[in-house]
C-alpha cells in the first residue's frame, strides 16, 4: 500500500481544527455575543456628538476579550463541578479536549491584554470596570456558587456591567443614564437564571451548586423572586424615557415588553414546572435584545 503526503498530514489538520473549535467553545461565543450587543448599545446611548467608530471597534473588541476571558476562567474554575451535571460533562475541559493548566493560561492571557487593550485604546475607567468584572465574576461569583444561594444576586453585579462600560467607554464617565442601563441588566438576571437553575435543579444539587431552586425543596422562593425581580425591572425598563434618551415610541415598546415579561414570570411561579421554566427561559433571551434593540432605535 502506497502511503501519500496527504494520508499523513490530513489526521494532524482534523485535531487542529478540533482544537480550535475546542478553545473557542471555552470562551462561550453566544454568551459573548449577546453581551457585546448590550455594550454596543451603552456605547450607542452614552455617545455625545459625533460617533467615534474607531473608539467604538476597540470598545466591542476590549469587552469580547473581557467575556472571553472570564468565560474560560469560569470555566477552569469550575471544572470538577462541571463533570458532574449532564447539561455541562461535555465542555471543553471536563471532556479532556483541552487540558486544565491550557484553559487557565488561555483564560489570564485574555483577561491580561483585555485590560491592557482598553487600558490604552478606550480608557482607563472601562478598563478599571472590566477588571472589576474579573474580580466579582471569576473571585468571588464562581466559588461562592458550592457555598450560598446569595451567588446569584453577587454574580448579577458583574453580570450587569457591559451596557455600564459601553456607556463609560463612549462618554468617559458614568451618568445616572449609564446606571439606568446597569439596573436593568441587574434585574433581568433574577427571572433568567432562575429560569435556568429550575430546568436543572437536580443536577445543580448533584454537583453542590447552591443555586436558589437546588436547596429549597418547594420552589416558594424561588417563584417569589422570579415575580418580584420582574414586579422591579418593568419601572426601571421605563427609566431611558423618563432621563430623556428614550422616546414615545420606547415607553410604549418597553410597557408591552414588560407586561409580557411580568405574565410569564406569573405563569413560572405559579406553574413551577421544567416546561414553563424554559418557556420564561425564552422570553427573556428574546426580551433583552428586544429592549436594547427598541432603546437605540427610538434613542433620541
Amino acid at each position: 500500500m502506497n502511503v501519500t503526503t496527504a494520508d499523513i498530514e490530513e489526521p494532524k489538520v482534523a485535531g487542529m481544527r478540533e482544537r480550535i473549535a475546542a478553545f473557542v467553545e471555552l470562551t462561550k461565543p453566544r454568551i459573548a455575543f449577546m453581551l457585546v450587543l448590550t455594550s454596543a448599545a451603552g456605547f450607542y446611548l452614552g455617545t455625545k456628538g459625533s460617533f467615534d467608530l474607531p473608539l467604538f471597534v476597540n470598545s466591542m473588541i476590549g469587552i469580547l476579550l473581557l467575556a472571553f476571558g472570564v468565560a474560560t476562567l469560569n470555566q477552569y474554575i469550575e471544572r470538577d463541578t462541571d463533570i458532574l451535571m449532564d447539561r455541562t460533562a461535555m465542555r471543553p475541559i471536563p471532556s479532556q479536549r483541552i487540558m486544565p493548566n491550557e484553559a487557565l493560561v488561555f483564560g489570564i492571557l485574555q483577561c491580561s491584554v483585555t485590560e491592557i487593550y482598553m487600558y490604552v485604546l478606550v480608557n482607563p475607567l472601562t478598563a478599571a470596570l472590566g477588571l472589576s468584572v474579573i474580580v466579582g465574576y471569576v473571585f468571588l461569583y464562581t466559588p461562592l456558587k458550592t457555598r450560598t444561594s446569595a451567588c446569584t444576586a453577587i454574580g448579577a453585579i458583574p453580570g450587569a456591567m457591559p451596557p455600564l462600560m459601553g456607556w463609560t467607554a463612549a462618554a468617559d464617565q458614568i451618568t445616572i443614564g449609564a446606571w439606568a442601563l446597569f439596573a436593568l441588566l441587574f434585574l433581568w438576571q433574577f427571572p433568567h437564571f432562575l429560569a435556568i437553575a429550575s430546568m436543572y435543579k437536580d443536577q445543580y444539587a448533584k454537583a453542590g451548586i447552591k443555586m436558589l431552586p437546588a436547596v429549597e425543596p418547594d420552589g416558594r422562593i424561588t417563584a417569589r423572586q422570579i415575580v418580584l425581580f420582574t414586579i422591579m425591572l418593568v419601572p426601571v425598563s421605563l427609566a431611558p424615557f423618563f432621563l430623556g434618551f428614550g422616546g414615545l415610541i420606547y415607553l410604549v415598546g418597553a410597557t408591552i415588553l414588560g407586561a409580557w415579561f411580568l405574565f410569564e414570570s406569573v405563569q413560572t411561579a405559579r406553574a413551577k414546572t421544567v416546561e414553563r421554566s424554559r418557556r420564561l427561559l425564552m422570553v427573556s433571551v428574546l426580551y433583552l435584545p428586544l429592549i436594547f434593540g427598541l432603546l437605540v432605535v427610538e434613542h433620541r
